[in-house]
């Protein structure tokens, strides 16, 4: 008797990569502003820290989307899947490089400068988790909706998506930043937290842009016409 061949699972290595190198990328530049605000007294300012997120998240869409289409964020992954732009056997994949991606980030950071600010860690202001809670999921489906509007939908202006994305996330760090880091990244505060042990109210990081996210979705699939509107068809 012939044994079965065994089935190779082909996991996409290169948008692997691309992940990996993305969220190492955000959390690299975008933490460690906050870092080098911190031991410079001020010097980049709130600002200045809400411009590097912004820039460095438009800047990697335009270099690295057209590999693994730029999530760098579990909650945008489960997102694109819930919504059926993703196959589901990439999500696990994706998410554990966004996450292996910014703990690496994060160990680098705690090298090159020591603990200096919770390396960035996304803390509620005075512990207020409910406070926090609400403004991440707000603040995470705004910009799941703009990702969505400006990203996939055939009737958005065509190059412009990194653009919008990188403002809302700007905008959205200058606006809710100084209370709740303005995560809107699971994996962005997960790093961080891991590498200075510092999980206050962690929790909350991940279900609310999660949630966030996923209302997001619900609202654009009417908003596209059952994302008849999209410029790619549903995958499972």
């Amino acid at each position: 008797m012939r044994r079965p061949k065994r089935v190779a699972i082909a996991l996409p290595l290169q948008e692997m990569l691309a992940e990996f190198v993305g969220t190492f990328a955000l959390v690299f530049a975008g933490t460690g502003a906050v870092m080098v605000n911190a031991l410079s007294q001020g010097a980049i300012t709130h600002l200045g820290i809400s411009f590097v997120f912004g820039a460095i998240v438009a800047a990697l869409i335009y270099s690295l989307g057209h590999i693994s289409g730029a999530h760098f964020n579990p909650a945008v992954t489960l997102a694109f899947w819930t919504s059926g732009f993703f196959k589901r056997d990439r999500v696990l994949p994706y998410i554990l490089a966004q996450v292996v991606g910014g703990v690496t980030a994060s160990v680098l950071l705690f090298l090159s400068f020591g603990a200096v600010a919770n390396l960035g860690a996304t803390l509620p202001l005075d512990g207020n988790w409910q406070q926090s809670f609400i403004l991440e999921a707000v603040l995470t489906f705004i910009l799941m909706l703009v990702i969505l509007g400006s990203g996939l939908d055939r009737r958005a202006p065509i190059g412009f998506a990194g653009i919008a994305i990188g403002l809302t996330v700007g905008l959205e760090a200058a606006c809710m930043g100084a209370i709740t880091g303005a995560s809107m990244n699971p994996a962005r505060s997960f790093a961080p937290a891991l590498v200075s042990w510092n999980w206050q109210d962690h929790w909350l990081y991940w279900a609310a842009p999660i949630l966030g996210a996923q209302f997001a979705v619900w609202v654009y699939r009417y908003l596209s016409n059952e994302f008849s509107d999209f410029k790619d068809e549903v995958v499972r």
